[in-house]
């Protein structure tokens, strides 16, 4: 039960920073989204490296359904405890959300409305969540200690480089459509993102899992 409370609230604290610093940058930015948009980088690879350096030795620090898809698929991660990861990370998100809107006084459930669709906005995430997928099983043979910092980092770069600003993760994807805000998505438009993000994730697992080899091979 640890694990699985871990699981929800970390993808909960995840998802107030993304929604919390989306609201606050829009604030604060008087119009200018680049700078709203880099406010909420910082807090969200911010956090990410806090979440991860301390919840990691718990419950491993998934917080994204992807994530705990290819650690089952690569049998790293029990099949068993899937279901109750995910919805612990979806409940999490949710709440995370409700979080984030409560402490900037708006009402706590909204839809998004902000449009997200197109060839180019899923294959920003499926490219998104290819490339943590990468960093994480990297970093994770070649320096387990620094994978916090890399997952962080790699985030604070998705953010700028992928043209859907790097969600990467079925469970906030899902908590951001309860957001009428800066970070928010149309509800119609998360489940080609969530599809997007798990073929991506996948193609990663197959890619690097190919390029690193067998554990006792690598050097």
């Amino acid at each position: 039960m640890r694990r699985f409370a871990a699981e929800a609230v970390g993808t909960a604290l995840l998802v107030a920073t993304v929604v919390g610093s989306g609201i606050m940058g829009e604030r604060l930015s008087g119009g200018n989204d680049a700078l709203a948009l880099l406010g909420n980088t910082i807090a969200t690879g911010a956090i990410l490296v806090v979440l991860v350096l301390g919840l990691g030795p718990v419950s491993g620090a998934h917080f994204n359904p992807a994530v705990t898809l290819v650690m089952a698929q690569r049998r790293e991660f029990p099949w068993g405890d899937a279901a109750p990861y995910v919805a612990a990370q979806v409940a999490g998100g949710i709440a995370g959300t409700v979080l984030a809107h409560a402490m900037f006084d708006l009402p706590l459930l909204q839809l998004g409305v902000k449009a997200r669709w197109g060839v180019s906005q899923w294959l920003a995430e499926a490219v998104a969540a290819f490339g943590l997928i990468g960093t994480i099983l990297t970093a994770a043979r070649a320096r387990p200690d620094a994978l916090p910092w890399a997952v962080g980092l790699y985030i604070t770069a998705g953010y700028w480089f992928t043209a859907s600003t790097s969600f990467a993760n079925p469970a906030v994807t899902i908590a951001r459509a309860l957001t009428d805000s800066f970070s928010g998505i149309d509800p119609a438009h998360v489940p080609p993102f969530a599809a997007a993000q798990v073929a991506g994730a996948l193609a990663g697992a197959a890619t690097f899992g190919w390029i690193l080899g067998p554990r006792q091979q690598s050097r």
